[in-house]
């Protein structure tokens, strides 16, 4: 097979930045396309597979609530985000506009009827599109802040945008006009305030999942919004990450006196889940650092890798973008951004690695027939 077949073989599921910037946890900026796996990695029967949860608004605290979309085996996980809403005296505080019109509007329309309040502030936790491109439908005169990171790349993406929202299944449902409203301000050190007698400090974690990661920590409630520092039951993305640090993230928030942990991505959780996610890394770092030893390709490595139950997460073809991200680390050339030639060129690895397993297990069934044949 050569490459022009390889590439063909995941033609079918190419995405582009047109797909990125209608939600997907990818960079805003337009980037070169991505061949899909085919096929991704198999589940492994072993281990129990994610469970389903609700598109919910959820109470955790007083005036404190947790959005999370509906998500599980089966269902569409890219770009499927979490967001937060704090409950001041006159309005609200979100934190993340979620991915485009019908999740932004849905969230929009569950807080003014649960609290009776408008939105007035909006804080980021990071840069990429399911989190930002909700923030046009928020009303204009709401404040949104970032770490300068955030506004950068926000402010690069913005001649990428369309000019349009397409029918999306569970993004927009009509085309009408589209634009990306960018922070107003900004912040590069931890940010505490107190929202209606609710300590929320802002803390700057990055480089992590970005290099310019916020978390929501509210310390008597012990509750900590993670943006996408916390995949739960979901592969998380590496695409733009530090992973060594992003496991290194991990472990501190760990330490910090906290029960529950609202991920960007998944169910509502704990420690636990964050520990899982982090182990999902090391496990990965082990198997990739193997076969980075041996000048494997990463996608050729990515194609022999196994996880035990993290197979088994949803979205696990992102274990060929995280084994790139790991080779950029022990390589000397890794950067802030994505870098999509390197995922393409790992994915077309990837696939001619499977199909060439594909052949061998067609003709060896063949191979025993005629054996058995001759046998008689």
């Amino acid at each position: 097979m050569n490459r022009r077949e390889a590439i063909h073989l995941g033609a079918g599921a190419l995405v582009g930045a047109t797909a990125t910037l209608a939600g997907l946890d990818r960079p805003l900026a337009a980037q070169a396309q991505v061949v899909n796996p085919t096929p991704p990695p198999q589940p492994d029967s072993r281990y129990p597979m994610p469970p389903k949860w609700n598109r919910e608004l959820r109470q955790l605290a007083p005036n404190v609530y947790a959005y999370t979309q509906g998500g599980g085996p089966g269902l569409s996980a890219a770009g499927v985000s979490n967001a937060g809403v704090i409950v001041g005296r006159d309005h609200l505080v979100a934190i993340d506009a979620l991915q485009g019109p019908i999740p932004a509007r849905g969230f929009i329309a569950a807080a003014t009827k649960a609290t009776g309040k408008p939105f007035g502030r909006m804080i980021l936790t990071h840069h990429h599109g399911d989190h930002v491109n909700g923030l046009q439908f928020f009303d204009p005169s709401v404040e949104i802040l970032s770490h300068p990171y955030c506004k950068s790349e926000m402010v690069k993406a913005v001649p990428t945008v369309p000019k349009t929202w397409t029918v999306t299944p569970g993004i927009a449902d009509q085309e009408e006009e589209r634009h990306l409203a960018l922070p107003t301000v900004t912040f590069r050190d931890d940010l505490v305030y107190d929202i209606n007698g609710v300590e929320v400090q802002f803390r700057v974690v990055g480089p992590a999942h970005t290099w310019g990661d916020v978390v929501a920590y509210l310390p008597q409630h012990k509750i900590v919004f993670l943006g996408d520092v916390g995949f739960f039951w979901v592969a998380p993305y590496a695409n733009n990450s530090w992973v060594t640090r992003w496991i290194d993230v991990c472990n501190a928030i760990i330490g910090w006196d906290v029960d529950v942990l609202v991920p960007g991505h998944g169910p509502i959780g704990g420690k636990k889940e964050l520990a899982e996610m982090r182990e999902y890394f090391e496990v990965l770092r082990v198997e990739a650092r193997t076969r980075y030893e041996k000048k494997m390709p990463p996608g050729v490595a990515a194609a022999e890798i196994r996880l035990g139950r993290f197979d088994n997460w949803i979205g696990p073809e992102r274990l060929i973008m995280d084994t790139v991200r790991w080779y950029a680390e022990w390589d000397g050339t890794l950067t802030p951004d994505y870098n999509a030639n390197a995922v393409r060129q790992a994915t077309i690895e990837y696939n001619e690695v499977k199909a060439k397993e594909k052949k061998v297990s067609e003709i060896i069934p063949l191979q025993r027939m005629e054996d058995l044949a001759e046998a008689v």
